[in-house]
């Protein structure tokens, strides 16, 4: 694939997370997708119709209610169910590029081959948990000179209330490309991109979103921000 060049992609002229996912995409004539949480199949099929280039496209998602997911998007089974079946229409005009494995995704992440895909898009489980599932399980799975992106990247933990998990994408995506030696992107929209370098062995993050505030990976940080916000 080509190398990455943020000055490329015109982030600047980009209205939402799909028309900077459909450049990015373009650009790397990207051909090997899977996409982690699924759910309505809006992301899967902007990206199955706009960028022509993809052969297999992987839809992982459950699409179950989970014991142990405490997320407002933890619906009843019923819903999952319609959220499934909205998937399949919606992405039926793809449906011979699209494999779907329905599953968490320690369950089916590996009926992919390790080292086939040009890009995995993470936008399932956002607690410390899920994310840390998904990029450890997802690292193996990407070609070497490919790509690791994920929404969600919130400069706040704090995406939702208190009483549900935290958004741990931010900065856990940091420390991860830094365990594993690799560059990361924070671009607008919240979204990230791992660039995976086995040769290099090069940790560097690079803020492209326009907000510092990703520039303080602090967990403590964080902590503090809520604990003001709670006193007021």
């Amino acid at each position: 694939m080509k190398e990455f060049n943020p000055e490329n992609i015109s982030l600047l002229t980009c209205k939402s997370r799909f028309d900077l996912w459909i450049q990015f995409i373009n650009l790397k004539s990207v051909s090997e997708i899977a996409e982690i949480g699924v759910f309505r199949g809006l992301f899967a099929s902007q990206i199955l119709k706009n960028c022509l280039s993809i052969n297999r496209y992987y839809m992982i998602d459950p699409w179950k209610k989970l014991k142990d997911w405490n997320k407002p998007l933890n619906i009843d089974n019923q819903t999952f169910e319609q959220c499934y079946l909205e998937t399949l229409e919606r992405t039926d005009f793809a449906k011979s590029r699209r494999i779907i494995l329905r599953g968490k995704t320690t369950e089916v992440i590996n009926q992919i081959d390790d080292e086939s895909l040009d890009l995995i898009y993470i936008d399932g489980d956002h607690t410390l948990k899920g994310i840390s599932i998904d990029l450890l399980n997802s690292y193996s799975k990407v070609k070497d000179g490919g790509y690791i992106a994920g929404d969600d990247f919130c400069v706040s933990i704090w995406q939702h209330k208190s009483n549900y998990e935290p958004t741990l994408i931010f900065p856990y995506a940091i420390y991860f490309a830094e365990a594993v030696g690799a560059h990361i992107y924070a671009l607008p929209f919240n979204q990230f991109v791992i660039k995976k370098d086995i040769k290099k062995k090069d940790f560097k993050f690079i803020n492209l979103s326009g907000d510092s505030r990703y520039n303080n990976s602090s967990l403590l940080k964080q902590f503090e921000i809520q604990l003001k916000n709670i006193e007021i």
